[in-house]
């Protein structure tokens, strides 16, 4: 349809749409954004979103369908729809111009839990900072709830603006024993956002883009940064082209930055142009294992606040940081993105599966054993969109790497984390990779100001005893449901041949083996037919005749993350590998 007459009541709707399209004010409003005024962008978002709804509301109620029943091919039969469309335009018209009175400061008001903001002295005099405390609320359900629902709670107590935060979320989270059977939603304000090269740069990118927006719009391109800390770990662009070589790894590096030099030099120019933007760079080791080692905070002090640090990452992996007490999940790119830019994730309140871990485990059985084991265990129970917290007397016999690798395989059973709370294992493991004393006893003494540590053995503490005074008795927490494992009782064990979850102890691999060839296909079977289970390939193997056939052993590069996450399982594999080739394997 095309409309010439300039006067004609279409062309005035045209013209009114123009003038007042969303495009057109947020495009003049962007020339006033600065970094730190990001609610009232909330607030014109969330009045863009109801002014929308409400027009299009108002519009059906009003009118009937355009396409039911006129005729397209005259401009005359849309006269009525277009007076009828009038009021809506003038709605527009007046919200658009009360807007930028009617938005409210959020950055002057005063916080709504500025009673519990208190004082964490320091050895010696002074103080650490400040931080938000539950147990100052004194509200007996705080201390029922899960280490990993506390960290969501004190987000949303320090985040609390009555707007992106409200307080009736917090109240929510309080009430977890109730409200999380309803599937109730919260909003969550991760403390960084960790991101790999893959994902990193389209991220980067739009960054880039937005200030290259607001050099068009004659504006201070510099505004345009992260509002939490942004950790991007190049790491995913590696590929393996020299093996069984001394140089291998110098060889394969500077393959790579030949073939990503363009992506390098961008990476390299953020790391510089954006503040609250690290970037790790290549050659440093996988995300997970540099996000653990060194990134991990475990405590921020961000101007004189202290809070939990917590992480979202486009890395479905990023689970791993579970086992060092940080809560962390993967997220996609658009969500990484709005967190990045201060946004609130909005999140069904989980449910906790309590997970109580007795015993020991035994010689010879690894950190693979483990967690094949507990995969099992949570697949079959259904955790699915639920946080798996591990407790009991065994956790003091679990190395931090062990940790870490079962709380890695968190999207293989499927939880959104699983995770374990700080203890003493997790002081020592802090020392071990390089973090000062100081750093070590500030985070101790506000974890256990706020609840938040776990005291499995009460002799192997770090603190000074004039810190006790913030010790509390642990009280039994409450969980969704339960589950329990004896370490003792974990055996050497695979799994496959296709799903994690599908544990074959040791001693029955040789059966399930063979019962796999004759089974019919899908996921634990092959169904070869016996005519064809002897069959042998040959080839030639760096000029020397080789062959294989079902049944086979062969060594096989690792390139799980999992089993990265575990030096004990590495040196292994590495022997094992070693002893194989002096038998004779290649």
């Amino acid at each position: 349809m095309y409309i010439t007459a300039s006067s004609s009541p279409s062309s005035s709707l045209l013209r009114a749409a123009s003038a007042y399209s969303p495009t057109r004010f947020f495009r003049s409003s962007f020339r006033n954004l600065t970094s730190t005024n990001q609610a009232s962008l909330s607030v014109i978002n969330h009045h863009r979103r109801s002014l929308t709804s409400a027009a299009v509301r108002s519009f059906h109620c009003s009118v009937p369908r355009w396409s039911h029943r006129l005729d397209w091919r005259s401009p005359l039969n849309l006269r009525s729809e277009i007076r009828a469309f009038n009021p809506i335009i003038e709605q527009l018209q007046r919200m658009f111009a009360t807007m930028g009175t009617t938005l409210p400061d959020f950055r002057t008001a005063e916080h709504l839990f500025k009673a519990v903001l208190t004082s964490l002295p320091r050895p010696g005099g002074g103080e650490f900072g400040k931080f938000y405390s539950l147990p100052a609320l004194n509200d007996p359900r705080i201390d029922k709830l899960p280490y990993s629902i506390r960290i969501l709670l004190e987000s949303a107590i320090r985040n609390c603006d009555n707007f992106q935060v409200k307080k009736e979320d917090v109240e929510k989270i309080i009430d977890w024993e109730n409200t999380a059977p309803k599937q109730v939603e919260i909003p969550f304000k991760p403390a960084r956002v960790l991101l790999q090269d893959f994902t990193g740069v389209p991220a980067v990118v739009d960054l880039a883009c937005m200030r290259d927006a607001m050099h068009k719009l004659g504006s201070d391109t510099s505004k345009i940064n992260p509002l939490v800390p942004v950790d991007l770990v190049i790491d995913h662009s590696v590929q393996v082209d020299v093996t069984r070589s001394e140089n291998a790894v110098q060889a394969n590096m500077e393959l790579e930055f030949q073939r990503n030099k363009e992506r390098f030099s961008f990476l390299k120019w953020g790391s510089s142009a954006f503040r609250n933007m690290l970037v790790v760079p290549p050659g440093s080791g996988i995300v997970h294992q540099v996000n653990l080692e060194y990134l991990g905070r475990l405590v921020f002090n961000t101007d004189g606040i202290l809070y939990p640090d917590s992480v979202v990452g486009t890395d479905s992996h990023t689970t791993m940081i579970d086992g060092l007490g940080v809560a962390g999940w993967g997220v996609g790119g658009i969500e990484a993105e709005a967190a990045m830019l201060g946004q609130p994730m909005s999140m069904v309140l989980p449910g906790v599966v309590g997970f109580q871990l007795s015993g020991k485990l035994r010689n010879g059985v690894t950190a693979t054993d483990l967690v094949l084991t507990v995969t099992q265990m949570l697949r079959k129970h259904g955790v699915v969109g639920k946080f798996v917290e591990f407790y009991g007397d065994g956790m003091g016999e679990l190395s931090l790497a062990d940790r870490a690798t079962i709380a890695n395989m968190s999207p293989e059973y499927g939880a959104t984390m699983g995770f374990f709370p700080v203890d003493h294992v997790t002081l020592q493991y802090l020392k071990l990779t390089g973090r000062s004393d100081e750093t070590v006893a500030m985070i101790e003494s506000y974890l256990r100001a706020n609840n938040m540590f776990v005291d499995y053995d009460e002799a192997r503490t770090f603190l000074p005893l004039q810190f006790f005074l913030f010790k509390t008795p642990q009280q039994k927490r409450v969980y969704s449901s339960y589950l329990e494992l004896n370490l003792a009782e974990v055996e050497p064990c695979i799994s496959g041949p296709k799903r994690p979850h599908d544990r074959v102890p040791l001693r029955e691999m040789k059966a399930d083996w063979n019962s796999c060839l004759n089974n019919k296909v899908g996921f634990k079977g092959f169904a070869v037919p016996k005519e064809a289970q002897g069959k042998v390939a040959k080839f030639s193997f760096h000029g020397q005749p080789a062959e294989l056939k079902h049944g086979s052993v062969v060594i096989a590069a690792i390139t799980s993350c999992t089993n990265t996450s575990n030096p004990s399982v590495m040196l292994g594999a590495g022997l094992v590998a070693k002893k194989a080739c002096e038998l004779g394997l290649q």
